[in-house]
């Protein structure tokens, strides 16, 4: 499993003329066949960064333009009970969406990598800033064309 980070993603929707979007783009579409994945941390990021550009109903429809288009897994924390993981649903999710919606701001940076290292199956951490990540998880972290260049 690849967990994609929130900078890859917000480069396909945010920055179009980036000089890295032709890499981008052949990332995002070679990855789908390695279970890709983010974090619901990266998934809060990434939305209320494009809550400052986006109408709140393309906003509402994230899981069409986002998780379907791009054959995503988001992936929460499992060792919750029950009734912890409807408080912490709640907790980290719907009300800070609430608020990012209708007011149009970031989500805070979070514990992405604790998550996605407690993830069974999870290789890979993909990012344009891997250079900041590689001595600090168990993951592998790549660039979008380190990874393309690996599977080649």
């Amino acid at each position: 499993m690849v967990i994609i980070d929130t900078d890859v993603l917000l480069l396909a929707f945010a920055f179009q003329s980036d000089k890295r979007q032709s890499a981008n783009s052949a990332f995002l579409k070679r990855v789908q066949v390695a279970d890709p994945a983010i974090t619901v941390y990266n998934l809060m990021e990434l939305l209320g960064q494009l809550s400052f550009n986006v109408s709140p109903a393309r906003l509402d429809a994230w899981q069409t333009w986002l998780v379907e288009a791009y054959q995503l897994t988001v992936i929460w924390p499992a060792d919750l009970d029950d009734m912890s993981a409807l408080s912490f649903r709640a907790e980290i999710f719907e009300r800070p969406y609430a608020r990012m919606r209708s007011h149009r701001m970031a989500f805070m940076d979070a514990l992405v990598l604790n998550l996605a290292e407690r993830t069974p199956g999870v290789e890979q951490f993909v990012t344009w800033n891997a250079r900041h990540f590689k001595t600090k998880s168990s993951l592998q972290a790549l660039t979008p064309e380190e990874y393309l260049a690996q599977i080649a």
